[in-house]
């Protein structure tokens, strides 16, 4: 399995943070898995098709300006991720991938 870590920093600016929750803004749970998503595109080189997400779990809420972890560990079609503050566990999943297309 091939393994790579970076941190993310969602702003407190972020426009999908008003409405979710107004007055005690949380991070949105899809935003960090479009920030993962993300994250593992550009450390691959190349777009992801994430055709399901069989495990995914949200434990403790990440708020606006804090600095998360992401570790990523690529397998045969899917990537594990765990998103932590700290010591703190945020979130972790397994997202299943289409295989690449034959070139």
């Amino acid at each position: 399995m091939t393994t790579h870590s970076l941190q993310i920093r969602i702003d407190a600016n972020h426009p999908a943070l008003p409405g979710h929750f107004p007055g005690r803004p949380v991070v949105p749970g899809v935003l960090l898995l479009d920030r993962t998503i993300a994250a593992a595109e550009a450390w691959l080189g190349r777009e992801l098709h994430v055709v399901g997400l069989p495990q995914v779990k949200f434990t403790t809420p990440l708020l606006p300006d804090e600095t998360a972890t992401v570790d990523l560990a690529l397998g045969t079609g899917e990537l594990r991720f765990e998103i932590r503050r700290a010591e703190d566990r945020i979130a972790q999943g397994l997202l299943k991938l289409a295989e690449e297309p034959a070139r």
